[in-house]
């Protein structure tokens, strides 16, 4: 049961004690998860908060980044991708992260140089994460659990398109390009609804 679940059927037990027990029917379970608040909430590279949900956009692709790995120079084709497509709707959402070859050595203020400087990036970067492992962010627990052993990062620069709420789509390794044909048809259908 999810921690959210559990904590609202302990409070409507505990306000319930003494209440005449209903004879209603329970409501069917929803056939579709909704992601938990915490799966969609990050903390910005500026450290503000950054829900994927609150951006307003009608796809998203989450990408965890490092700036030392061999697809770094994939910043540039995620910047076009955001420039080109951010108009209809799709934001990209880079998400630093030292869990593969310590790749992602910097601070915060140290990462965001260097996308600026090195790529132009103007797309959101959150503050670094762990990606995988037992203190991965909820994001990607969540991700692997909507889309299986797919949406789990074997690298820097794995991709998972998310609807405007935060459920994801569909996962990407990293050796799909930002114009990869298959990825941009999907971020074509998933802009469209």
């Amino acid at each position: 049961m999810r921690p959210l679940a559990a904590l609202l059927t302990a409070a409507a037990l505990l306000s319930g004690c003494g209440a005449p027990a209903r004879s209603e029917p329970a409501a069917p379970p929803s056939t579709q998860e909704t992601p938990s608040m915490s799966a969609t909430q990050f903390t910005s590279i500026n450290g503000k908060p950054l829900d994927l949900s609150a951006l307003g956009a009608k796809a998203i692709l989450v990408v965890n980044t490092a700036s030392k790995c061999g697809f770094t120079s994939q910043y540039k084709g995620l910047q076009a991708l955001y420039e080109d497509k951010k108009d209809e709707g799709l934001i990209i959402v880079g998400v630093p992260s030292n869990d593969f070859g310590a790749q992602e050595p910097g601070t915060e203020e140290e990462v965001k140089t260097f996308c600026e400087i090195n790529y132009g990036v103007t797309f959101p970067l959150t503050k670094k994460y762990a990606v995988k492992g037992a203190s991965q962010h909820p994001f990607y627990a969540g991700a692997v659990a909507a889309l299986g052993s797919e949406a789990e990062p074997a690298w820097n620069f794995h991709k998972i398109l998310v609807r405007s709420d935060g459920t994801p789509i569909k996962a990407y390794n990293s050796k799909v390009r930002p114009d990869d044909k298959a990825l941009l048809a999907d971020i074509e259908a998933a802009l469209k609804g």
